[in-house]
């Protein structure tokens, strides 16, 4: 059991996107220029974290064999062939969850399992799961997936046990090329502007761009963020993620005031019977 330092995450706290003062929200900033698709990230976090070995097939189409994000892989690098006249290009990226600043999955966990800490992550506890699978569908980049061997869900906790231990997680301590990178958002939020830049300047990738970095990107922005040398479509990323929990304020508003009209109209309705 993972023992979590919580506090209280309020409905005004989404909306303003508020960390605690004490501890400014941590984050990775992925740079996918520098990826070269060692896979030292998948190894050192499935290490750390005893996930279950998986994607020993390769699916034939490129040098991935995890496929995608689950409860079984927290870290996931993808590899995209793309053919430019008559030479190939490699885009690399190693993919983890967002920990949105508006989280869906938060919002929908009955039990409480998915929590957000003092870091501004949001962590699953798998003692605390009861396997209803909520999350999974409200994630909006199907980050979530329940695993085989417990049947709970999963998903990375940007190893918060490391975090309190003033460590960084194992995925970016492990990087060789420093790639993903592991701090505070906001100053990874300026190293990310500066990156951009320098690349555009230099010319050399003309499709690049941040993803995930922005508040307004429907998610009141990620936590762990990107820079990519192509579309996000490209990657298997969302191109405009939503909160899928957005408009459920409103949704039950809309449903107090029709369950309060029609308790009215019944009401209205025996009295005039009695008559």
């Amino acid at each position: 059991m993972i023992e979590i330092d919580l506090f209280e995450y309020t409905s005004a706290q989404k909306e303003t996107a508020t960390y605690p003062a004490h501890e400014p929200r941590k984050g990775f900033f992925t740079d996918t220029t520098l990826c070269i698709g060692c896979k030292a990230c998948e190894v050192a976090c499935k290490e750390w974290n005893q996930i279950p070995a998986d994607g020993y097939n390769f699916a034939g189409t490129s040098y991935d064999n995890t496929g995608a994000l689950s409860g079984e892989t927290w870290r996931h690098v993808a590899f995209i062939e793309q053919k430019r006249n008559d030479s190939v290009q490699w885009l690399m990226e190693s993919d983890v969850c967002k920990h949105c600043t508006h989280a869906a999955c938060l919002d929908v966990c009955p039990t409480g399992a998915l929590i957000r800490t003092e870091f501004g992550t949001v962590v699953l506890q798998d003692d605390v799961c009861n396997g209803c699978a909520y999350c999974v569908p409200a994630c909006p980049f199907g980050v979530i997936t329940k695993r085989e061997d417990n049947h709970r869900a999963a998903k990375c906790t940007m190893c918060y046990d490391r975090l309190k231990a003033d460590e960084s997680p194992a995925c970016a301590k492990a990087c060789p090329t420093h790639s993903i990178q592991y701090g505070d958002v906001d100053e990874l939020r300026r190293r990310a502007d500066e990156r951009l830049e320098k690349v555009r300047r230099q010319g050399q990738f003309a499709g690049a761009r941040l993803y995930g970095r922005n508040v307004d990107d429907g998610i009141g922005g990620a936590g762990a963020f990107f820079l990519l040398l192509d579309e996000p479509e490209v990657y298997g990323l969302p191109p405009r993620p939503i909160d899928t929990t957005r408009d459920l304020g409103k949704m039950w508003r809309v449903m107090g005031i029709a369950a309060g009209t029609l308790v009215g109209a019944l009401t209205l309705a025996a009295i005039g019977s009695k008559r």
